[in-house]
């Protein structure tokens, strides 16, 4: 009976016996675009207001 014990223990200890690695946080993020960036959204024309509003 205490052989089986013994045994049981060994096991125990070679399987949960440390702790894992650490994981730094970067690698645990990863990061993903939401939408497809679009280049025409971004532009801005500071004269425009002006063709619009203002002849």
């Amino acid at each position: 009976m205490r052989t089986a014990k013994d045994a049981a223990e060994a096991a125990r200890r070679t399987r949960f016996g440390r702790l894992p690695e650490r994981i730094r946080l970067e690698d645990t993020v990863e990061e993903h675009a939401a939408t497809v960036p679009d280049p025409a959204r971004d532009t801005y024309d500071s004269d425009e207001w002006l063709v619009r509003y203002c002849l």
